[in-house]
């Protein structure tokens, strides 16, 4: 009895330390009144009084950022995950990496999130004031995160390629009418199906795509679905534009690339940057180890000679190769990493979706069932 009533005396008095699993803690998703895209805010702790301290990890997806605040006792982030951006009102942004410790000092205005291509995680830490640790303002606009992204040096580590589709990505959670044609067009071209095609070729160019612009789906497509579907696919792309221009139709006719593809040993470290910023790191694997030389025809001729191509920005690139591998049988394995390149060129969940919705409607349940198992992969991994 004397041993129990010591050992209940000490758990009363002593403090005791606690241990919460990980896999226990919640995990929320910030609102979308302080949170502009996805951010998951998990793990979070609060001191024990007569400690104020609290904080949690917070995952953002690609461009996903906070709105702009203050803390009245300030802020600590300690970066473990990815590349991102923080910005203090009335100063250039600054690029934040893994391992990095970011110090905002107390009643500073200031915002924080995701690089352009990929996702980053923080722990953030903050003391509370009178209860309060933090105090929002308004959400930072894609203009005020398109500027963020030009003044820090994290925008040296963009293309102006990928920058640019970016910047349409920001701006627009809709794909355009042209946008939703481009991926029909490959659809078709990959399933030899010539009517369809032909109806879909028409339906871009009474979007606004431009003959060079279809020219340039078409050829690119060749490296997906191969030279004879793509020599069909340009033959009948000149019949539509024939046919047009005998009705009367003008077609915008586009331009072709505005500066020269380099070559030699400067086209393979541009192809390799090429598909290291699309594929979001270096490209490997056990096929390309057993054959090397389809890498090196990956990285200097698609990823070079084509996709430096500046006739055609990546995102319509994308469009049109996400079409054909989802109307390819047996293509799924290419098809999910194409969804995940397609959401690092600047192309959002919601604009995908559309284009699952236009495989529907236009080319079939199939086709689209393909395409949106691999959207919701891509979605589950860039959340994992």
């Amino acid at each position: 009895m004397a041993a129990d009533a010591q050992s209940s005396s000490v758990t009363a008095l002593d403090p005791i330390v606690a241990v919460r699993p990980g896999s226990a803690q919640p995990v929320v998703t910030g609102s979308a009144e302080t949170f502009t895209g996805t951010a998951r805010i998990s793990s979070p702790f609060h001191a024990m009084p007569p400690g104020t301290l609290g904080g949690a990890t917070v995952s953002f997806d690609a461009r996903a950022r906070t709105a702009w605040h203050a803390h009245p006792l300030g802020q600590t982030l300690i970066v473990i995950e990815g590349l991102g951006l923080v910005q203090q009102q009335g100063h250039i942004a600054q690029a934040i990496r893994t391992g990095d410790v970011v110090t905002i000092p107390a009643n500073v205005l200031h915002w924080h999130g995701a690089g352009p291509s990929g996702s980053m995680t923080h722990v953030a830490v903050a003391e509370k004031e009178r209860g309060v640790s933090v105090t929002w303002q308004e959400k930072v606009t894609d203009q005020d995160y398109l500027d963020a992204l030009v003044s820090s040096d994290i925008d040296a580590h963009v293309s102006d390629r990928s920058r640019t589709s970016i910047r349409i990505g920001l701006t627009s959670e809709t794909l355009s009418a042209k946008q939703r044609a481009i991926p029909l067009i490959g659809a078709f071209m990959a399933a030899s199906d010539m009517p369809r095609l032909h109806a879909a070729l028409n339906q871009g160019l009474d979007a606004g795509l431009t003959v060079a612009e279809a020219k340039e789906v078409l050829v690119q497509l060749y490296a997906y679905a191969g030279f004879p579907r793509s020599l069909n696919a340009l033959g009948e792309l000149m019949k539509v534009v024939q046919a047009r221009q005998q009705r009367g139709i003008q077609d915008a006719q586009g331009v072709e690339p505005s500066r020269a593809v380099v070559t030699g040993r400067e086209l393979a470290v541009t192809g390799t940057a090429n598909q290291t910023e699309i594929s979001g790191g270096p490209v490997q694997g056990s096929v390309f180890e057993f054959a090397p030389v389809i890498n090196q025809f990956l990285q200097t001729h698609l990823f070079g000679d084509i996709f430096e191509r500046d006739n055609l920005d990546w995102q319509s690139r994308e469009l049109a190769t996400v079409g054909a591998l989802a109307a390819t049988i047996g293509a799924e394995a290419q098809l999910r990493s194409h969804m995940r390149a397609s959401l690092r060129v600047g192309l959002s969940a919601a604009q995908l979706q559309q284009l699952i919705e236009a495989l529907t409607d236009a080319v079939g349940c199939e086709a689209a069932a393909r395409a949106n198992d691999a959207l919701q992969q891509a979605l589950a991994a860039s959340k994992g």
